[in-house]
């Protein structure tokens, strides 16, 4: 957490919690309801990721629906350091974003 109480991101993050959830940048721009671009220019960011408040938001939201966990700088680590983890094993029928399987089922 940031001193105003508010969740960072790093491109390093994102990019592992895509990994994860074994989603393309395309399936990740559908998720957060943003264009492909926006989700290259957040990935392409040095550190922290920046930008439009509003897809930074939608960004986090959808992560933490898909059950993905930001690990600050600051938390309980042997070694310290940014990370990501996933929360959850997803329902059966489903990918670990929460999408239904192709025969709709979830």
């Amino acid at each position: 957490m940031r001193s105003d109480g508010g969740t960072v991101i790093t491109s390093a993050q994102l990019r592992a919690a895509r990994a994860l959830l074994g989603i393309d940048q395309r399936q990740l721009a559908g998720l957060v309801g943003v264009s492909v671009p926006t989700i290259q220019r957040m990935e392409a960011s040095p550190h922290v990721i920046r930008g439009n408040v509003d897809s930074l938001m939608r960004l986090l939201r959808a992560l933490d629906g898909a059950g993905i966990e930001l690990i600050d700088e600051g938390a309980a680590s042997e070694t310290g350091g940014r990370g990501v983890r996933l929360r959850a094993a997803p329902k059966a029928g489903e990918d670990a974003t929460g999408i239904q399987d192709a025969g709709g089922r979830s």
